[in-house]
């Protein structure tokens, strides 16, 4: 992208060295270096990854999928002593969206996550592999891991193992925000309630473990209440 002293160079020799005529030429090219620098500069501003606020609604508009949600989500705030809403993981209070109900706007990253998560969810193939990859999305660190089993009744259990989610991304999780299931099938979601394999019969793995080593899982309304 050329720059005022690109212009500059190419006034002719004719006209060169004579201040007035360059002074005009600065004042003419001047706003279209400006304008071009701009255009250059959107591919970026509207970057998932380097957008925020305004530009990062836009971004939502094309995905699909607003920061505000619909039902306001209780006790994801941050507080102290409490390893659900800690350093990292809990969320501060914004007095101008959020009611004494909830969280009804979702910050910059974690809008951000979940768009990423929105995306895979709109390229979703309807296999359960794929809802996994896409539910998974929400938990970048990998310490996080989802299980979807197909209950062959017209059910799918999402459980939710490893190192337990805030408060937010589990109600994220059981309000919907990422529809991945076929049309007419009912979903329940169980999310582990100590760091570790959800419990459950005749397998051992990082996701499901018996006696001594799963742990129960629960609602997501358990976390949130």
């Amino acid at each position: 992208m050329a720059d005022v002293d690109a212009y500059l160079a190419l006034i002719t020799s004719l006209h060169a060295g004579k201040p007035k005529f360059e002074a005009m030429i600065r004042a003419l090219v001047e706003p279209i270096v400006a304008q071009q620098a701009f255009m250059a500069h959107l591919p970026l501003d509207f970057d998932l990854d380097q957008a925020i606020g305004a530009q990062l609604d836009r971004v939502g508009e094309w995905v699909g999928r607003t920061r505000f949600v619909s039902v306001p989500i209780a006790n994801a705030w941050f507080s102290f002593d409490n390893a659900m809403r800690g350093f990292d993981r809990g969320v501060w209070y914004q007095p101008q969206y959020d009611t004494p109900a909830g969280i009804t706007r979702l910050d910059d990253d974690t809008y951000r996550t979940l768009l990423r998560a929105k995306i895979a969810a709109n390229n979703w193939d309807g296999t359960l592999p794929s809802a996994k990859a896409a539910l998974e999305i929400l938990f970048p660190d990998g310490e996080t891991t989802i299980l979807v089993i197909d209950n062959q009744d017209m059910t799918i259990t999402f459980g939710v193992a490893g190192v337990i989610p805030s408060a937010l991304f589990i109600a994220l999780l059981s309000q919907g925000y990422l529809p991945l299931k076929p049309e007419g099938v009912r979903s329940d979601y169980l999310v582990t309630t100590v760091n570790g394999p959800l419990f459950g019969f005749d397998v051992q793995n990082s996701l499901i473990a018996g006696f001594d080593s799963g742990a129960w899982g629960a609602p997501p309304t358990y976390f949130t209440s």
